[in-house]
């Protein structure tokens, strides 16, 4: 790092700038350390971090890929080993918008999506015979970029964390596309699970259709989902299609996303196996590891300056950001 400020203060400007806002941060910086640094300085400086934790992660994982060898620690018997991911919006510099459609009214842009994913592990169930997780064992990754890098980024994630070891390897979803496509090409052995509250999100959106805004899914409907008996429930929401043609249309496309996931929502089979069925520790991730930081009012990142952040934010909640300080200052 190219900068007039030791090691120990750089260090300091990095891990308080990925906690919050640059001006706190140097606020931060002069109560509890006595440093007088501008918030300019501070941004820089932990941007900077940000992107040669990026290049370390980078050289990782293309050493992966070229050879398939990492030196994960090693998992105890029965391990199950988890994979999930998601997306979540980062408001971006209109200039990093240009030819992008959004989800506004008028159809234009305010974010760019940011995937974020994470690794952890289940060792055995609590007292109330539900999946627990191994405490301090989530990592994450992340970066707005297509869904090919990312997929590469969450495979090398995982090998490093002993994916090859795992007798039972999960992915948890929310059953997008593109997840089916980073499942098959990179975890092709994994038992795919499709997050349940996603899915009654959806079972909730064609009720709505039907019969108004405050309506909820009939309670059948939810038990054919919670046995995980989609045919019957595509057969039973089907059968209250609407004449009016966008309503039809709209109802016909949500139908759609249980029939192509069908396989992935075998509910009561994955909860017989004591597999967890939600996706909620990547939904906290996006809230910690991201929103808390990018998302706060006023904010507009450029792609570069969020993805530098978000990989600096990944390093330290992954517990891994003394490694990477180490390897820059022997």
């Amino acid at each position: 790092m190219n900068t007039t400020y030791s090691p120990g203060v750089r260090r300091l400007m990095a891990r308080a700038g990925s906690q919050t806002q640059f001006e706190q941060a140097a606020e931060d910086l002069r109560c509890y350390a006595g440093l007088e640094i501008e918030p300019r300085e501070i941004e820089r400086v932990a941007e900077d971090a940000g992107r040669q934790v990026e290049q370390w992660l980078g050289d990782e994982q293309q050493q992966i890929r070229l050879t398939g060898v990492a030196a994960p620690p090693r998992l105890a018997a029965g391990t199950k080993f988890y994979i999930s991911f998601d997306g979540t919006g980062v408001p971006v510099r209109k200039s990093e918008l240009v030819g992008r459609r959004g989800k506004q009214a008028d159809g234009c842009a305010r974010t760019r999506e940011a995937k974020l994913g994470c690794v952890f592990t289940q060792v055995g169930l609590d007292n109330e015979g539900y999946p627990q997780r191994e405490p301090g064992s989530t990592t994450y990754v992340g970066a707005i970029e297509s869904s090919t890098l990312f997929g590469w980024r969450m495979y090398a994630e995982a090998v490093r964390r002993g994916l090859e070891q795992a007798k039972t390897v999960i992915a948890l979803t929310d059953g997008q596309r593109y997840n089916h496509t980073i499942v098959q090409t990179h975890f092709s052995g994994a038992v795919h699970i499709v997050d349940l509250f996603h899915a009654y999100e959806h079972l909730t959106a064609i009720a709505q259709l039907l019969w108004g805004q405050e309506a909820k899914a009939p309670k059948l409907w939810r038990d054919l989902l919670e046995a995980g008996d989609i045919s019957r429930l595509v057969r039973k929401a089907g059968g209250q299609l609407p004449a009016a043609a966008k309503s039809k249309k709209a109802i016909l496309k949500q139908l759609r996303y249980f029939e192509k996931n069908a396989l992935q929502m075998r509910y009561a089979e994955f909860r017989k196996q004591k597999f967890f069925v939600g996706s909620g520790v990547v939904e906290a991730g996006c809230r910690t590891v991201i929103g808390e930081r990018l998302k706060q009012s006023g904010m507009r990142w450029s792609v570069r300056g969020a993805n530098a952040i978000i990989a600096l934010r990944c390093c330290i909640l992954s517990g891994r950001f003394e490694d990477f300080w180490a390897s820059r200052n022997p």
